[in-house]
Formats: C-alpha cells, sequence, structure tokens
C-alpha cells in the first residue's frame, strides 16, 4: 500500500479553506471509513490527536 498523504490531502485543504464545499463536506464523511485515515490518525502523538478531533469534530478512534 503507497505511503498516506492524509497530512498534505487536497481534500482535506478544501475542507480546511470551506467546510460547506461540496468536496470538504465529501472529505469529512470519507474519513469515517477511510483506512488510510485511521492508521495516519492512530500513530499520532496524543497532543495531535486532540488538536485534530477538535478541529474536524472527529471522534472516532480515541
Amino acid at each position: 500500500m503507497p505511503e498516506e498523504n492524509c497530512e498534505t490531502c487536497k481534500l482535506r485543504v478544501k475542507y480546511d479553506n470551506n467546510p460547506k464545499s461540496l468536496a470538504g463536506r465529501f472529505w469529512r464523511w470519507h474519513i469515517n471509513f477511510c483506512p488510510g485515515w485511521k492508521k495516519y490518525f492512530t500513530t499520532l502523538p496524543s497532543d495531535k490527536k486532540e488538536q485534530i478531533s477538535r478541529q474536524y469534530n472527529f471522534t472516532k478512534y480515541q
């Protein structure tokens, strides 16, 4: 499996710029079941996890 690029994902940038855009909403929906995001998120240090959880209102994989 290729290296995940969740940190630099173009859809994530679209969400950050405009969360209500179609691409932004798609990205937010997609991270609920994306195996790449799960791997990325679970390998983050706890302080970064907390920051991302608040930023994206993401409570899964805690």
